[in-house]
């Protein structure tokens, strides 16, 4: 993690304002215009790639001496909350660069570091993460992926499924059984490579949302790697993988904060122009009534995500509680306050000429991926402060 300065729990500081300010206006001049044929072709966004990276955004989590930006965790959550403002599909690239890649950033040798996180910070290829398996999604220490040992070599074979941005990144972290009779401690994370032999991938899924991030299965067929390639010692993975969730759980949050703002950025001002009985809809209270509604549930996400963001900076004692409630709060919002966007629109919203039914089905997927909402609340359960 960045080495920060002070927090305040909910106010960003001068430069953090500075940096929302150009990631929104790049976001509004080099993304915005691709998202709608993003999702309506399901094509990965290419132009949100090239502009996010020509600007460092495309993982600034990643520390100075590696070659990154060094960006704390509230930066992150900014860059990847202005993005999903305009394109949630889009900001799945900071948002999972950060995912695959902070195993080997927490646990990884120096080495390991300097091999995969610089290229990284370069833009020389993205980072995805691969946890869940077929019949592993929740209960993911019953994961079946194993990886065998083979002198200075570890061998692996086995599926992973629902790895997002699959087939365009580079680099995988990949959590594989090193011993059965341990279950999560038999557990050992890897970093694999796109070109390495026996990788492959399985057709797009066909979703709801997100359409313009891929997300595929990944299979590893007799997948030869160096032993060097492991991230941390043997039967550490899936804790390593426990503690990346509890950091990026809040840029999930994040997500579903941007996606709901810009819902509500469009509603404000849809219904000034929209005119009914004379006079905009704005004017009527029943709509002023739904419009306050939706901000001050937004305003609340945002300060839980920020403070997150903060505990996150900190490695705070109840960082594993505030992940999972802020990603928890802020998706179940961002799937209130879409629903309540296409309301406003009325038959407009329910239609692709406007952007708030995307951001509707956008939002659904914050509710259930890097741990379903009903996981997040056993989570918080098990980790009150």
């Amino acid at each position: 993690m960045a080495g920060s300065t002070e927090f305040d729990l909910y106010r960003p500081a001068e430069e953090h304002d500075m940096l929302r300010e150009s990631v929104r206006s790049l976001a509004e001049a080099k993304i915005a215009p691709f998202a709608a044929e993003v999702d309506e072709d399901a094509r990965f966004p290419q132009e949100a790639l090239d502009a996010l990276t020509a600007n460092d955004l495309h993982a600034v989590h990643v520390p100075e001496e590696y070659g990154g930006a060094g960006a704390d965790a509230l930066a992150t959550v900014i860059v990847i909350e202005e993005v999903a403002r305009v394109c949630a599909s889009s900001s799945l690239i900071p948002a999972v660069n950060k995912l695959g890649s902070l195993p080997v950033a927490i646990a990884g040798s120096e080495d390991l570091k300097k091999k995969y996180l610089g290229p990284l910070a370069k833009g020389d290829g993205m980072f995805s993460y691969c946890l869940s398996e077929p019949d592993a999604g929740s209960d993911a220490a019953g994961m079946k992926t194993k990886a065998v040992r083979d002198g200075d070599f570890w061998v692996l074979n086995g599926v992973k499924r629902w790895i997002t941005n699959a087939g365009v990144s580079e680099y995988y972290t990949v959590m594989a059984v090193t011993d059965p009779t341990k279950r999560s401690k038999g557990i050992s994370a890897f970093v694999v490579e796109k070109s390495d032999e026996g990788v492959s991938f399985g057709a797009p899924e066909k979703k709801l949302g997100i359409k313009g991030s891929p997300t595929r299965e990944v299979y590893f067929d007799n997948v030869r790697i160096p032993a060097d390639r492991m991230i941390g010692e043997e039967g550490t993975g899936f804790a390593t993988a426990m503690k990346t969730l509890d950091h990026t759980r809040i840029t999930i949050a994040a997500q579903a904060l941007g996606i709901a703002q810009g819902a509500l950025d469009y509603a404000k001002g849809y219904v000034k122009e929209r005119k009914q009985f004379g006079k905009p809809i704005a004017d009527f209270q029943g709509i002023q009534f739904m419009l306050a509604d939706m901000a001050m549930k937004v305003s609340a996400a945002r300060a839980l995500t920020y403070q997150a963001a903060a505990a996150s900076e900190r490695l705070d004692d109840d960082l594993t509680y505030q992940g999972a409630a802020a990603k928890c709060f802020a998706s179940d919002i961002a799937m209130e306050v879409t629903t309540d966007a296409v309301q406003l629109l009325g038959g407009y919203g329910y239609t692709r000429d406007y952007p708030v039914e995307r951001m509707m089905r956008d939002a659904k997927i914050t509710q259930i991926y890097e741990g379903t909402n009903q996981v997040q609340r056993i989570v918080m359960a098990r980790n009150l402060p």
